[in-house]
């Protein structure tokens, strides 16, 4: 199989080229590089059967006839889509546009990206597929809730009027090597903080919740779900769900660190809790996560040690 891959320098952009690669397939990716790195891909230079294009998809690109493409652009963390809002908005409506017309030109299956942010602050608790959601359209974060749930509809649209042959992924916190050191997401600030003797920040009480999925296993889920025949979307995440005090505690158990937890107000529109219902990835391909937090947790513990160490060497 010919695999476009957009948003490929990206953590889990790049997970999912490793992971195709190792079933034999070959690989186009693409990346503006405003927020993915070409550090996630340099194990790749001298793989023949990846390549790699630096372009933004939001103007018209064409890379040759490919069987699968897999959506994969856009600023995903809050600092990065808080700091690139308009083009967090541009990825979600023109980029994803150009996406679905290259599948289209080509035959070509589709597999979106899209995000448990289009629950909002869910009013229902966990959250299924068919929940419509709890979102401040005009908000801080609408840009990238917004973003994602319009992608979502355009996915839909070219599914029901052009017959593109597609599939929409809702991925729910993911975290593992590649994540972003300085991202703003709970696992990585935790990890840096916890590695590097600083108070971890914990926003209003922790009591909001959050189930965190390690990467092997929502890269095993995606795969499972781009084989599938469902068009509407799917969650793919760890249903078990941890506060966001409990799982401070965690990592400070799996570092080994005597750093405080602090307390700071919780920023706006900042969700309440947040957890997958996945019995649909169950029932349709037999998905479910293997790996427990605290194993996740150790199993990235060198990824953020090393970016300590480029941390401190760096001039």
């Amino acid at each position: 199989m010919d695999a476009l891959i957009t948003g490929v320098a990206g953590f889990l952009g790049s997970h999912l080229a490793d992971a195709l690669l190792a079933e034999g397939h070959s690989i186009i990716g693409v990346d503006n590089l405003s927020t993915g790195s070409t550090a996630n891909l340099k194990h790749l230079a001298h793989e023949p059967r990846f390549q790699f294009l630096e372009r933004d998809i939001c103007e018209p690109f064409d890379p040759g006839r490919v069987d699968y493409v897999f959506n994969f652009a856009s600023p995903a963390s809050p600092v990065d889509y808080l700091r690139l809002g308009i083009e967090t908005l541009q990825v979600g409506s023109d980029g994803t546009r150009n996406a679905l017309e290259l599948a289209k030109q080509y035959g070509a299956k589709f597999l979106h990206a899209s995000t448990s942010e289009c629950y909002g602050d869910p009013l229902v608790h966990p959250q299924t597929e068919d929940y419509w959601g709890h979102v401040n359209p005009i908000g801080p974060r609408s840009v990238y809730d917004e973003a994602k749930r319009f992608s979502e509809a355009l996915v839909m649209a070219y599914n029901r009027y052009r017959g593109v042959d597609t599939r929409l992924v809702r991925i729910f916190n993911t975290y593992g090597p590649r994540l972003q050191k300085n991202d703003g997401r709970v696992i990585s600030n935790f990890m840096m903080q916890a590695l590097q003797g600083e108070d971890l920040t914990v926003y209003g009480e922790g009591a909001q919740t959050r189930s965190f999925c390690y990467v092997s296993d929502e890269i095993e889920g995606i795969l499972a779900l781009s084989r599938c025949d469902e068009h509407l979307p799917v969650n793919i995440g760890n249903p078990a769900e941890w506060t966001i005090l409990d799982c401070a505690r965690a990592v400070l158990r799996v570092t080994g660190s005597k750093s405080r937890i602090v307390y700071r107000p919780l920023p706006t529109d900042d969700p309440m809790q947040r957890r997958p219902d996945i019995s649909k990835a169950k029932r349709l391909f037999g998905w479910e996560p293997r790996i427990d937090l605290e194993t996740g947790l150790r199993l990235s513990l060198d990824y953020f040690k090393s970016c300590i160490g480029a941390t401190h060497s760096a001039p």
